[in-house]
């Protein structure tokens, strides 16, 4: 039995017994060295369908909203080398300040559950469009805050910009890539947006010396400036409502009968009239329709792409947070997140501080230990984890299955030890600088190995609510909101060791949780796929 969402890859000849009846001349092929390969998803005849868009149109886009991506990714801890000189010129404590922080990932939180209905049924270009202003406004108002409370205001603003780009960019994914791409680009994306988190700190720190700290906002509004326009011109809507292949089969056969039985009629018209016919016969792209003009694709309304009620959206991430590959999503991601999170909020404390008495730029540099390691991570990560899902297919008769991404984790995990361990350790008994720095950059490579495995697991098991389960991922900077909220309160009370072994142990419980996952997983899915009454809740009406 084919279990929802286990898919043929390897063009073996055990096929599940559903396509038995299915001429393997009606599935749809990859090309070149992937030529192998049957496409999952299938792809419609529609020259506007997302999956038959040209890779450079598809990589340009994820190019455009990666980028975007980090900068956001930046926004959040850029200004973390410069608390403690930015918290005496607004008069405030750096505790205080690094509360500002928490608020703001608590307002990305709150703001999933806003756009992610609305991106649901108008579409994810409006929604991108929408985050893209907010941030270039937000980090204008910034620049501009002459007290805290002005400056709380622009970052929880800023706040409900970002949420769109921690989480749409994983949907986008989805809609424009075959299976046997995804993790690479998925890489791709969390290579610019934890590039942009360790990064941004790297080049505030100069920035804050040199400049002063509006002039970290100025610069992101610059940046925004000049990406809105790129958003706008050359990110058009990839949302698409396109029939199961089961059904496009069905039409298909349909509209090739009815031509043979009008041959007569259509040697009657016009070449003019023939190719208006064949634009108007169109049936969700299974016969060719005419391909949608640029200007066309510029328009920000596209209509609506699903009848399912708002209000069923808004819930449904509160129910597909307790599906098993989506809660195991949220503590491995959430989790090592979140403590990454903490790095940035305890950085100018630990390191301007005796014994390393680092200045604001030097506090900054520390980003570059991270920044570097995440690169080589997500480069190494999308590759490997799409070769084992093919090397895994072809060993189990070219069925792909969902679990086949989880084994890349044993990597991150031993990373990740030392990272979490190794930065408590050393900063505690006072190691050469390099040890507590290059242990962040591990903590941060952990981050960016496993996301290839935890993003294309959760997309490849729940591709049709991939929006509702990201947002509950994402629901995790309610923890991080809690946890960045008194962080620097726990450190000066327990110390950095206790507090770095605490967050080290839960981060190996959370990672050893795979395992039941592999074992299981594929029974979950079963179980869940054969639940009539949260089937009918969960998927499209």
């Amino acid at each position: 039995m084919l279990i929802e969402n286990s898919v043929i890859l390897a063009d073996q000849s055990d096929v599940p017994e559903e396509y038995r009846n299915i001429s393997r001349d009606l599935l749809k092929h990859g090309t070149g060295r992937y030529s192998h390969i049957i496409l999952a998803p299938q792809p419609t005849d529609s020259p506007n369908d997302p999956l038959n868009w040209p890779t450079w149109r598809k990589d340009l886009i994820l190019v455009i909203v990666g980028l975007s991506a980090g900068v956001v990714g930046a926004y959040g801890p850029m200004l973390s080398p410069g608390f403690v000189e930015i918290a005496a010129a607004l008069g405030i404590t750096v505790n205080t300040l690094s509360q500002a922080t928490a608020w703001v990932i608590l307002m990305i939180g709150i703001s999933l559950f806003i756009f992610n209905p609305l991106a649901k049924k108008i579409g994810r270009r409006p929604v991108y469009v929408l985050s893209s202003i907010i941030m270039l406004t937000g980090s204008i108002w910034g620049a501009l805050a002459k007290d805290y409370n002005s400056f709380l205001g622009s970052r929880i603003w800023s706040g409900l910009g970002m949420a769109p780009y921690e989480v749409l960019v994983q949907c986008t994914i989805a809609d424009i890539y075959y299976v046997h791409q995804r993790a690479t680009r998925i890489a791709v994306w969390n290579m610019f947006l934890l590039c942009g988190i360790s990064g941004g700190a790297l080049i505030a720190g100069y920035i804050i010396e040199d400049q002063g700290w509006q002039w970290t906002l100025i610069w992101c509004a610059i940046i925004f400036g000049i990406l809105l326009p790129l958003v706008i011109l050359f990110v058009p809507e990839t949302a698409y409502r396109r029939k199961s292949y089961e059904q496009q089969l069905s039409a298909r056969a349909a509209t090739g009968r009815d031509a043979k039985s009008e041959t007569s009629e259509k040697k009657e018209l016009s070449s003019e009239q023939e190719e208006r016919a064949k634009a108007e016969t169109v049936e969700s792209g299974v016969v060719a329709e005419r391909k949608e003009s640029y200007l066309r694709s510029l328009r920000l309304w596209g209509g609506v792409y699903t009848d399912t009620p708002l209000w069923k959206i808004f819930l449904r991430p509160m129910v597909v947070f307790f599906y098993p590959a989506v809660l195991w999503g949220f503590l491995l991601y959430g989790i090592t997140l979140t403590w990454i999170v903490v790095f940035s909020v305890v950085n100018a404390v630990i390191f301007t501080a005796p014994p390393y008495n680092f200045s604001v730029s030097e506090t900054g540099l520390i980003s570059l230990s991270p920044f570097i390691l995440t690169f080589v991570g997500e480069m190494a990560s999308g590759p490997l984890n799409d070769w084992v899902c093919l090397y895994l297919a072809k060993k189990n008769h070219g069925i792909y299955e969902p679990e086949f991404r989880l084994p890349p984790i044993i990597i991150s995990f031993v990373v990740g030890i030392a990272g979490f361990f190794g930065f408590g350790a050393t900063v505690h008994f006072q190691t050469h600088w390099t040890g507590p720095v290059l242990c962040f950059g591990l903590a941060n490579m952990s981050l960016a190995l496993s996301n290839a495995s935890v993003f294309g697991y959760i997309i490849d098991s729940h591709k049709e609510l991939s929006e509702e389960a990201f947002v509950a991922i994402n629901a995790r900077n309610l923890l991080t909101f809690g946890l960045t909220y008194f962080v620097n309160d726990w450190l000066a009370k327990d110390g950095v060791l206790k507090v770095f072994n605490v967050l080290g142990g839960v981060f190996v419980a959370v990672n050893l949780l795979t395992i039941p996952l592999w074992i299981f997983g594929k029974q979950l899915r079963s179980f869940i796929a054969r639940n009539k009454s949260l089937y009918q809740f969960m998927h499209e009406d």
